[in-house]
């Protein structure tokens, strides 16, 4: 049976049934209920800047975004990020979309939490990070209509306290791995989350490289022409 919530239908092919039968298997209610969510708010952001995208990979998209914070799906040293695009791709694969395709959907959940260039690319890419930034930050809040807005968490509800839970997931799935969050949003979590993580600065690790740039140890190619224009 077809549902649709604010105007948004939602995808309800093999495919897409098939990937909501795994992340409802697979993630709590907190995470599956965001990634609905996060699917409507790119939905009808997209409808509302008139784009054109294949509703199907923005679900899929949507719907596997959070997949690496799961421990079925989260590796021991990539970004959760990363995880969940391979976890949407090895899905994809396997239901023999192809590569085209595929890509689209990697990159949306690859490049959600990095600010700046999704909305650059591919509308499903763009759209997949306005819906998380909807739903976790809610920017562009009041561009959604109240009806918009009641419609889609009636359908899939946000907790009392989602705020603070959703950063506690964020948090648990990433707190084994710090490394991978150097340079990405997650490093905020886990200055806030765990005591003992230090965040490391970009700047000193320039600073405290192996390379030494002191004109005695330094070393330059032939062609260079360095300190011809002393002779």
């Amino acid at each position: 049976m077809s549902t649709t919530i604010a105007g948004i239908h939602i995808p309800d092919s093999r495919l897409a049934r098939a990937a909501t039968d795994l992340v409802r298997d697979t993630e709590n209610d907190l995470l599956f209920n965001h990634s609905r969510r996060v699917f409507l708010w790119g939905a009808l952001t997209g409808a509302r800047r008139n784009l054109a995208y294949d509703p199907e990979l923005l679900y899929i998209g949507a719907m596997f975004h959070d997949m690496g914070l799961t421990p079925g799906y989260a590796s021991k040293t990539d970004r959760f990020e990363v995880d969940g695009a391979n976890a949407a791709r090895d899905f994809l694969k396997s239901h023999d979309v192809n590569e085209y395709d595929i890509e689209q959907v990697w990159l949306s959940i690859a490049l959600h939490t990095t600010p700046g260039v999704p909305e650059h690319l591919k509308p499903v890419v763009s759209l997949v990070t306005a819906g998380v930034e909807m739903d976790v930050l809610g920017m562009r809040y009041h561009e959604f209509d109240d009806a918009q807005r009641v419609s889609v968490v009636a359908a899939h509800p946000r907790e009392q306290d989602f705020k603070n839970l959703i950063i506690d997931a964020f948090a648990q799935g990433t707190i084994s791995k710090p490394e991978t969050t150097f340079g990405n949003v997650k490093a905020d979590v886990l200055e806030m989350k765990d005591p003992s993580y230090k965040r490391l600065n970009f700047c000193k690790i320039i600073l405290g490289s192996a390379w030494d740039d002191s004109e005695a140890g330094h070393v330059h190619h032939a062609g260079c022409n360095h300190g011809a224009a002393a002779e």
